[in-house]
């Protein structure tokens, strides 16, 4: 159950670079983790959760004390449309046993190697959130090992039993920046969201819906911006649409390196998908004419066949890798948004994004993500030590830009140790002060997921 010291540097790090140290790694199984967090209660240990690593904000590092990896909780049963998923499966063995049984998982989040507990603690999201939501709307239970060393299991509509002050939501579609206190008051979504800094989630209920019979998926290429923003405002309104995804010119300039069949005159697209069951018409022909009407490319793409959705989920896909890549070289660290706003405030926030970067980064940027929702990544790519030196506190203007409009500072990464700095920016002390009250009746002595999202002490 425990690995020897050192700590393998593996699981001292996640995918933004953040690094962490830690005296101790426990490797458990499903029914030895409540005695870890016996022996760490006794021994005043802190403990953080480690997943797989695909994180980008720094939650799975730890800042001394033990690593728990959930790597062996590997439960995957399916019965009718009830996945029964240890925190350890990763997301792509879950969507592949669905799809076996022609059954689907709605999340989508872009990395498939992320562990379900990953997922869960983050409350992630993904491309057909536009539709389907975030992880939160699919939980039927879960099973938490909780500091006290017991194992408890929640279901849906079970109202947590100590008394807890109601926290204002944001207006936007998607957030995740805090722990979720508000009516019902469930257990469910307490823990979903929370990080790793409440219990251990070991399995998890999750829903699944039957697959759809047949899609269209498109990449509409427009020759600018602005015509593909003005596209998005129409098209929210397109029946069972289920993805509505935002490539910006400098997204695409970086996709051009592996896709050169990429138009010349792009300037912008937006990647699309409808579930076709029962509808009426021809959707191909209801497609071109929308293209028209948005003064869209013609040599945009469409396909209804799997390998084209598959060609375009990776297309999508492939752009955080290069983005990542850029960073690497440049070696600035990732400087990236999360923030999301209602959907009427979308134009808004796009064109203060816009007017400061080119103001103040040139083309060193881009923008892409979940536009549908309101919610983009919006990445920085310092040229210059200026740029790098300006990025942090342009960030914080972004910000604090999306809360004066009614949105959030995190809308499927969670905060993490690298972005908990921003939790003050959406809620008011007292607010914070209502979560660290929760932490404390759960976590007394403050072990769990220490220096992710709240601070120490609090």
């Amino acid at each position: 159950m425990s690995v020897e010291p050192p700590v393998p540097d593996s699981w001292l790090e996640d995918a933004s670079g953040y690094r962490g140290h830690a005296d101790r790694l426990f490797v458990p199984t499903k029914e030895e983790v409540a005695e870890v967090l016996r022996i760490a209660t006794g021994e005043a240990c802190p403990v953080t959760i480690s997943g797989a690593g695909t994180g980008v904000t720094g939650g799975r590092c730890a800042d001394g004390g033990a690593i728990l990896s959930t790597d062996r909780f590997r439960r995957l049963d399916i019965v009718e449309n009830v996945a029964f998923v240890g925190a350890g499966v990763p997301l792509s063995d879950l969507h592949a046993a669905a799809g076996r049984r022609r059954l689907l998982y709605p999340p989508d989040p872009t990395e498939w190697t992320a562990s379900v507990g990953g997922s869960i603690a983050t409350n992630a999201s993904g491309s057909r959130s536009f539709l389907y939501g975030s992880t939160r709307r699919w939980i039927r239970a879960l099973t938490v090992a909780l500091m006290d060393g017991s194992i408890r299991r929640f279901r849906r509509g079970e109202r947590i039993d100590f008394p807890v002050a109601p926290l204002p939501a944001p207006r936007a579609r998607k957030h995740t920046a805090g722990y979720y206190l508000r009516e019902p008051f469930d257990w469910v979504d307490l823990f979903c969201g929370s990080e790793g800094t409440l219990g251990v989630v070991l399995e998890a209920e999750l829903g699944l819906l039957a697959a759809p019979e047949s899609l269209l998926t498109g990449v509409v290429f427009f020759p600018s911006a602005p015509e593909a923003l003005e596209a998005v405002e129409l098209w929210r309104a397109i029946p069972q649409l289920r993805m509505l995804e935002y490539f910006d010119g400098h997204s695409l300039d970086l996709l051009r390196a592996r896709y050169a069949d990429i138009p010349a005159g792009a300037g912008a697209a937006l990647l699309v998908e409808q579930i076709l069951d029962g509808l009426e018409g021809d959707p191909v022909e209801e497609w071109l004419d929308r293209l028209v009407a948005a003064d869209g490319l013609e040599d945009s793409w469409f396909g209804d066949a799997p390998s084209d959705r598959e060609r375009f989920r990776v297309f999508r896909h492939t752009l955080p890798e290069l983005v990542n890549e850029r960073v690497r070289q440049l070696g600035h660290g990732k400087l990236g948004t999360d923030f999301a706003v209602p959907v009427e405030q979308n134009r808004a926030m796009m064109d203060f994004y816009e007017e400061n970067l080119r103001r103040e980064f040139g083309e060193s940027y881009c923008i892409f993500g979940h536009i549908g929702d309101a919610h983009v990544h919006v990445n920085l790519l310092p040229g210059d030590r200026r740029q790098a030196e300006r990025a942090p506190s342009l960030l914080i203007e972004f910000a604090r830009e999306a809360v004066r409009l009614g949105g959030t500072v995190s809308a499927e990464h969670g905060l993490g140790k690298k972005k908990a700095h921003l939790l003050p920016l959406e809620y008011s002390p007292e607010q914070i002060a209502a979560m660290c009250a929760v932490k404390r009746q759960l976590d007394p002595q403050w072990l769990l997921g220490r220096h992710t999202l709240l601070p120490v002490p609090c």
